[in-house]
Order: C-alpha cells, then sequence, then structure tokens
C-alpha cells in the first residue's frame, strides 16, 4: 500500500497521458505523502502545457524529488486509483473519528442530531472516495439490456405505477412513475393539500405505503381531512347540497370542532376500528405537531422513507423543509439544491414524490364585481424557485371555488405528455367529496347548480 502513489505516477509516465486521473477521480490529496503530491503538481503542469501528455521519465526524474520510479507496473489504473481512494478514505475517517471536535458534537448535540451529522460527513467521505468510474451504454450493442429492463417493467418488478384518482391524469400521463418528483401548486388556500391528499390516498388504496410530511398542518387536521375523504369512498350517506346528492364522507368541520351527533360518532368510531381493514397499503403522518419530528431534511426524509418502505412520499409544503446549503450563492439556490436532491432520492429509493408549493398571488384575478373565474396560476407564477418545475417529471396548476363546489387541475408541464390538459373537478372537501366531474354523464345533474 504504500508504493501505491508511486506505482499510479510512474504508469501515468508510461501511459503518456493524464486522462486516468480524469477518468479515476484521483485528486492531489488522495496521495499521502508530500512527496508525491509535488510529482503530482509537477505531471499536472505539464500536462495542462502539453495537451494532456505527461513528461518524459527524464524529464520526471530530473524535476521530481523523493519519488521512486517503478518501471513496467502492470496493475490497471483502476485497481490503483481503488486502492489510493480506499486509504483516502481510511485516513479521513480516522481523523472524523479522533477529531475533538467529535466529543464535543457528542457532549452538546442531542442523539438524532449527532447521528445526522455523522452520517452527513461521513457520506462526504464516501463521495470523496468514489473512483468514479464512468458507466456508458452503447445503444446498439445493449439490446439484450434493454429487454431485460421491460420484461422487469411489464412484470411489475422494475418500478410502479400508482394510479391517480383523476382518471384524465392517468390518461394524459399514464399515472404516477416511481423514481419521479410530482409538483402542484396554487395560490393560497385554493386547495392544493386536497388534491394532492386525495391522491396519497388513492395509493393507499392500492396497497401503497405512503409517507405525508405534513408540514403546516397539526395532525388532527390532516387526519380528519384524511377521515372525510376514505370515510366518503365506501359511504352509503347521501347528502342534498345545493340541490344535488352527493354520498359523503364525515364532516371535517364538525370533527374539527368536536360536534359529531351521537349517531355520527359511533359511526366514526366504528369507522377507525375498521381502517386496516379498508386500506389495503399503510399512510404514515408525520405534521407540524408531531413529536419528536425537529430534523425536516432530506437526510431525515430518507431515513423515514428507508424505514417503512415507503412507495409514495407527500411534502406539503417544501419550503417548510430543512433547505439544503446554497451553495451556488444565487437567489432560490436553496430550494434548488433540495429540489434536486429531492429527484435524485426519488430515483434512489424508487419512491413517487409529490411536492407541494406555493403560487404567487394576483392581484387582478377578481372581477369588478368581487367574482372570479377559476384561473389555475401559470408556470411562472410557481414561488420560491424554478427548480421546482425543472426537475418534476409533471406539475399541476390548482384552483378552486369551494363555495360553487367546483375546482380544476391543470397539467402545466408533462414530460411524457398532457401539458396545458384541464381536469374539472367537483370540490366539496368537507365531505370528502374531491372527484374529477363526469361533463357527459352528469352535466344534466349539474345543470342547476350555482357556478355549474
Amino acid at each position: 500500500m504504500a508504493v501505491t502513489g508511486q506505482q499510479l505516477l510512474s504508469k501515468l509516465i508510461d501511459a503518456g497521458s493524464t486522462q486516468a486521473l480524469t477518468k479515476y477521480n484521483v485528486k492531489r490529496s488522495d496521495f499521502p505523502t508530500l512527496p508525491e503530491q509535488s510529482a503530482y503538481d509537477f505531471i499536472e503542469s505539464y500536462a495542462k502545457e502539453n495537451g494532456g501528455a505527461t513528461p518524459s521519465l527524464a524529464t520526471f526524474v530530473a524535476n521530481v524529488r523523493n519519488v521512486t520510479y517503478i518501471p513496467e507496473v502492470t496493475d490497471s489504473f483502476e485497481y490503483l486509483a481503488g486502492q489510493l481512494k480506499d486509504a483516502t478514505g481510511k485516513r479521513e475517517l480516522a481523523a472524523l473519528l479522533n477529531s475533538p471536535d467529535l466529543e464535543r458534537d457528542f457532549g452538546q448535540m442531542s442523539t438524532e442530531s449527532f447521528i445526522n451529522s455523522l452520517t452527513t460527513r461521513a457520506n462526504e467521505i464516501k463521495i470523496k472516495t468514489r473512483t468514479s468510474v464512468p458507466k456508458m451504454t452503447d445503444i446498439s450493442t445493449s439490446g439484450e439490456r434493454f429487454l431485460e429492463e421491460f420484461r422487469a417493467r411489464k412484470a411489475g418488478t422494475s418500478f410502479k405505477i400508482w394510479r391517480s384518482k383523476f382518471g384524465t391524469i392517468n390518461t394524459q400521463i399514464g399515472g404516477y412513475f416511481s423514481g419521479n418528483t410530482y409538483a402542484w401548486y396554487a395560490r393560497s388556500g385554493r386547495g392544493k393539500s386536497v388534491m394532492v391528499m386525495e391522491d396519497g390516498i388513492e395509493s393507499a388504496f392500492q396497497g401503497a405505503v405512503v409517507l405525508v410530511w405534513a408540514l403546516e398542518m397539526s395532525e388532527y387536521e390532516w387526519m380528519a381531512r384524511a377521515y372525510s375523504s376514505i370515510s366518503a369512498r365506501i359511504s352509503e350517506t347521501v347528502k342534498r347540497i345545493e340541490g344535488v346528492d352527493y354520498t359523503v364522507g364525515f364532516d371535517n368541520r364538525a370533527m374539527l370542532m368536536g360536534k359529531l351527533d351521537e349517531a355520527y360518532e359511533r359511526g366514526l368510531v366504528a369507522f377507525i376500528e375498521m381502517l386496516s381493514e379498508i386500506i389495503p397499503g399503510r399512510i404514515v403522518l408525520r405534521a407540524a405537531d408531531s413529536e419528536g419530528f425537529s430534523q425536516r431534511s432530506i437526510s431525515q426524509l430518507e431515513a423515514d422513507i428507508n424505514e417503512i418502505d415507503a412507495d409514495v412520499v407527500i411534502i406539503d409544503p417544501i419550503y417548510l423543509m430543512d433547505y439544503e446549503k446554497n451553495t451556488s450563492h444565487v437567489a432560490g439556490g436553496d430550494v434548488a439544491a433540495t429540489s434536486v436532491k429531492l429527484k435524485r432520492l426519488a430515483g434512489q429509493t424508487k419512491t413517487v414524490i409529490h411536492v407541494v408549493t406555493q403560487a404567487e398571488e394576483d392581484a387582478k384575478e377578481k372581477n369588478e364585481d368581487g367574482t372570479r373565474e377559476l384561473s389555475p396560476p401559470p408556470r411562472a407564477g410557481i414561488k420560491k424557485s424554478k427548480a421546482i418545475l425543472e426537475d418534476a417529471a409533471n406539475v399541476f396548476g390548482i384552483d378552486t371555488l369551494a363555495q360553487e363546489g367546483r375546482g380544476v387541475i391543470e397539467l402545466g408541464k408533462g414530460r411524457n405528455g398532457g401539458e396545458d390538459t384541464r381536469v374539472e373537478i367537483v370540490y366539496l372537501p368537507n365531505y370528502g367529496v374531491v372527484r374529477e366531474l363526469d361533463a357527459q354523464g352528469q352535466a344534466a345533474q349539474f345543470a342547476d347548480v350555482s357556478g355549474f
């Protein structure tokens, strides 16, 4: 191991090129001694002035001291770089574990914070010690590999598709594909949390394990909304609203106020006792007031996903997460870095990640008489960062007129199609009724309802 650096430097001289340094991510700091680092500096400096070529053996020997040239090294660059990187990782890990800062942090931090900090620093070392060998695919010769993936997808073992509650979304984009992020946005109070909750519940009814980070709602508030929606799916209770009969769930406002009548309260108790039988999957909630929910970072989200083996994730809203460090030093760089890491996390964990964000307010949206039309905000109106738009497979703009019981979802971006498609919605979330409007089958039914 002690001569690995000298072997690699000698092999560079024999090869006549520094390409291996780039290919295998070998840095100056990977060489353990100052003479080897000086030799690296000389080779790099020479290569910059000579089109990437390394110096001749004679020039190398004349300019480099205390580094022995080893002729005819037969070990591959990949092997030598791997050995060098492994030694670098062990040195840096030993320095971390023996650092007085570690003992200080251990005494001052909570257990969770200390583990998160230690994990972050250990991952940084892990990344630095990768040889980063590029794995490229020649599509002319990789057809069999493609067919293997096709057959795995056909069998449902490679990735999963979770269907939306709203049929038009499924028709236009095929559902939600694991490994992708999807962004939902609306102006304040227009139903974005309700819409994404509905599709999270829909995934659970298909057997998915759904992780919800409800960052601006209490556990009770989110569960009341969910119980209203879930109960509406199995309910036999019909309520006439604005002249139209709906099959409804438990009254959300009544649950929030603790004022269900006795019959409905007994029904609520029975419903909750049956929940595990009603829902094939699971819904796991972490809300704004959840005990111990102080870390809201990407690393904590990854830990939660792995702990419950989640299939679908809801982050509502993204701007209340603990953002990644803004290393770009530009406006919005923190949320942009967070959005990029969420996209990577979706791919690594093979999850669907739904992200909720806010749109800019529009002071001109109301008519002179104080009314307004359904108008989902444009893509340019996504607040906080355009990176959310760029990183998501699809972006959904939302608007609702709750007093009229209607809403709309507009596909603002479609990587696989569907852009500018509008989905008309029956929007009565207080009773758990949020569904796509069947324009043909229900046109006559809604003819006398205000707003339709």
